[in-house]
């Protein structure tokens, strides 16, 4: 049995979506910003998946600006922003728990002499309201908070955070690339200035994302070159990608609540019967304010590399952490910023669930699950000493 629980790295394109793009692949490949007929059947192509992406997040078309990807839309925030405010000042905070595609954008501008606060998070994820009313000054031009965490689910109070910020005259960011398609994005209600989406999340392309920002926010460019994006980032517009973003995000909403109710189920399903089934695990993250794909376990005594190698031999694929991590041997930071120590860190696994999932899949995920822990952790020689300390 083949089993994907990797939602959260990415999710496929689906079958409605791939047949739209189609088309602007072969017949209707024109240069969307070409003033002839070509270019004006993809240009409006273009325009009406910017409209779809905008009524999803009840934004404004003209507040949607097409990226490569949820990491440009991110970078571009922060360091869009830093420019066209740098007259106010050099300060953003964030938090210590955001996508690598924040914390490393922040790290280089640190050593381009910005200022960063990275804020503390509860053992739950949530980050410390008071702590970011505090750390506010008159230089603080940014605040980026992601609407949910990529690794443990854990849903932030975005609104709060845009209240703190907008009553000190901050503006704020977020990162909803987890969250777009699986809850209900409303930047109006919200109250962000800026908020970054990637298709690859919720069944459409890879390579294609979007930054809103509100109308009124000033933001330099990224990227220099020609005049797309009403002149803010320069580069050929990725029609067929567009069109499948506009196309995936509108399915995705159509859908969303009954999605979400079956994907809760099988995720429910699944986290009861590790908690009751395998002893020494730890559940990371908000059990209530939690996306619902997402079941977080730390498994104590074992590595968590081994555990994804020996279920990947049995054809089941899950996750260690956030995709754009993986390959690294240090531990998440994430879960390090929640409180777990390191050891137990290094045996974390993230399983996130999609639409096509199914309870048979859960229950035989499990299965493989406890048997391979069992076994794992019979070679291992703190799980050996454990024992020997209960024997006595």
């Amino acid at each position: 049995m083949k089993v994907y629980l990797d939602h959260a790295a990415t999710t496929y394109t689906d079958e409605r979506v791939f047949e739209k793009m189609k088309p602007y692949y072969t017949e209707l490949f024109g240069n969307a910003n070409s003033q002839h007929f070509y270019g004006r059947q993809t240009e409006q192509a273009v325009s009406e998946a910017r409209a779809q992406v905008a009524q999803a997040i009840n934004a404004k078309p003209n507040e949607i600006y097409f990226t490569s990807g949820g990491s440009e839309a991110d970078n571009w925030a922060l360091k869009g922003i830093l420019s066209a405010y740098k007259s106010k000042g050099n300060h953003i905070i964030t938090t210590k728990i955001e996508h690598a595609a924040i914390m490393s954008c922040c790290k280089q501008l640190e050593r381009e002499g910005a200022e960063i606060t990275y804020l503390d998070v509860d053992e739950n994820g949530i980050v410390d309201l008071k702590q970011l009313e505090n750390s506010i000054r008159d230089t603080t031009v940014l605040v980026s908070v992601m609407t949910a965490n990529n690794e443990i689910g854990t849903i932030e109070p975005i609104e709060e955070v845009v209240k703190i910020a907008h009553a000190k005259g901050v503006l704020v960011h977020t990162d909803a690339v987890q969250a777009a398609g699986t809850l209900d994005i409303d930047v109006k209600a919200w109250g962000v200035d800026l908020l970054s989406l990637s298709a690859h999340k919720f069944y459409g392309p890879k390579g294609i994302g979007a930054l809103y920002v509100r109308n009124g926010v000033k933001i330099a460019r990224l990227i220099n070159g020609g005049e797309q994006e009403r002149g803010l980032r320069g580069g050929t517009t990725n029609t067929p990608c567009v069109v499948g973003m506009g196309e995936a995000l509108s399915i995705a909403v159509a859908e969303r609540e009954a999605n979400n109710k079956k994907i809760c189920e099988l995720r429910d399903r699944f986290v009861s019967m590790v908690e009751s089934e395998i002893p020494f695990v730890k559940y990371n993250g908000d059990r209530k304010r939690r996306l619902p794909g997402n079941a977080n376990f730390s498994f104590r005594y074992i590595e968590g590399e081994s555990i994804l190698f020996s279920l990947d031999m049995k054809g089941i694929a899950a996750s260690s952490g956030s995709a754009c991590s993986s390959g690294s041997l240090e531990a998440s930071h994430t879960l390090l910023a929640i409180g777990v120590e390191e050891g137990l860190a290094h045996g974390s696994i993230r399983f996130s669930f999609g639409k096509d999932n199914t309870a048979e899949q859960v229950d035989y995920t499990v299965s493989v699950l406890k048997e391979v822990v069992e076994r794992l952790r019979k070679m291992s020689p703190l799980f050996k000493v454990q024992e020997e300390y209960a024997n006595v």
